[in-house]
């Protein structure tokens, strides 16, 4: 039986003092760096290990204006300043992977093939999770993170994954952050508004 505590600093890290910024400082994101940061979060777990997570790391001027027209007002000067923007989407065919991914069960790519439902419903769910985990190793990896909802899901489906096949979830603006543009910090519900022991 495994116990291991994790120091403050590395709590304060990834959840204490992490926060969502909305203003980074125009130091770049090397793509070692960001290779990282996927290496980390594939770890996390997910239903049969199918992995349904993509990234298309919006980095250039000229990916950022294909964007563009489908952020919400609020959020379009500061995903265009911010050095790289994450589109967390699902793969909609990700049990493809399953035979090499999850060889335990051999008709687990069956399974989800033969149910449209229940495959749409795992890529969602997973590439959240799979979404969460990348925001914590980002800020174990040294990065900060802006994670939103505010754009026009349909036309980022149309414009960077036309064939259907990828849906974005949400986005994730990312760099080392310029706390100048922070909201001040928000309170967090306790224990007794979000837990029961039974």
């Amino acid at each position: 039986m495994r116990h291991h505590t994790a120091d403050a600093a590395t709590l304060d890290l990834a959840f204490r003092q992490a926060r969502t910024f909305n203003k980074f400082r125009p130091e770049a994101v090397s793509e070692a760096t960001l290779r990282q940061v996927v290496e980390l979060a594939q770890w996390g777990p997910t239903a049969m290990n199918g992995q349904p997570v993509r990234y298309v790391f919006v980095q250039s001027p000229k990916a950022k204006q294909r964007l563009a027209p489908a952020l919400a007002a609020g959020n379009l000067d500061k995903t265009l300043a911010a050095p790289v923007t994450v589109i967390v989407a699902a793969d909609s065919q990700f049990f493809e992977h399953l035979p090499s991914q999850f060889p335990a069960v051999p008709g687990a790519r069956d399974m989800f093939a033969g149910n449209a439902a229940m495959a749409a419903g795992t890529a969602s769910r997973d590439s959240h999770l799979q979404g969460a985990y990348f925001i914590i190793a980002a800020r174990l990896l040294g990065l900060d993170c802006g994670p939103m909802a505010g754009f026009d899901t349909a036309k980022v489906n149309a414009e960077f994954f036309p064939d259907g096949r990828f849906q974005a979830q949400f986005l994730i603006n990312l760099g080392y952050g310029d706390a100048s543009g922070n909201y001040p910090r928000g309170p967090r519900l306790g224990f007794e508004q979000v837990a029961q022991v039974l």
